[in-house]
């Protein structure tokens, strides 16, 4: 018999609070061969990276207008859901390690110590400027400071994503596991 936390009265320490409780997320075994798309799963292995790598270029690129972090965060998002549904969770957990909750604070901290950073330098709050720098063998680089702000929304959308993940996928793959045991 398990007794809940409220029963035994010992506080969950800080560092717990958010670990999955089930290990959906880790990697594991193999799904079963009848559950398989070996098709699906290595054109999924093929088109990750890439989809990865567009999504990056969508946020170095989109910050020059509206919605570039968010955008490239939903295509990372939609690579990872391509990784889930072709692996499931076990493949998923080869590629992410770290816990949802974490991820989104820390986007959530990057955003927003960057669009208070201004204010220390007495602007507005959200203020942009451009920095340009002198690389060797690259020459002049110039960044708009707004990068940083998409950066933290993007690293913000991801952990959404994978929290997203994480919660329908444990119901859907318990739902799959007993459909199994019935049959």
């Amino acid at each position: 018999m398990t007794t809940s936390r409220d029963e035994s009265h010992d506080p969950m320490p800080f560092e717990e609070w958010d670990r999955p409780r089930e290990a959906w997320l880790l990697s594991g075994d193999c799904r079963r061969p009848g559950q398989r798309s070996l098709l699906l799963e290595m054109t999924t292995r093929a088109v990750f990276p890439t989809v990865l790598v567009f999504s990056l270029y969508l946020l170095l690129v989109g910050h020059y207008g509206p919605g570039g972090g968010f955008s490239a965060g939903l295509v990372a998002g939609l690579a990872f859901v391509l990784r889930y549904i072709a692996g499931g969770s076990d493949d998923l957990g080869a590629v992410v390690r770290v816990r949802a909750p974490a991820v989104i604070g820390t986007g959530l901290v990057i955003a927003l110590l960057t669009a208070l950073a201004p204010v220390a330098w007495g602007a507005p709050v959200l203020s942009t400027t451009k920095l340009a720098v002198a690389l060797p063998l690259l020459g002049r680089a110039e960044l708009q400071t707004s990068v940083f702000l998409d950066v933290g929304v993007y690293v913000l959308i991801i952990g959404v994503v994978l929290d997203l993940l994480r919660a329908l996928g444990t119901g859907i793959e318990r739902d799959m596991r007993d459909a199994g045991e019935d049959a």
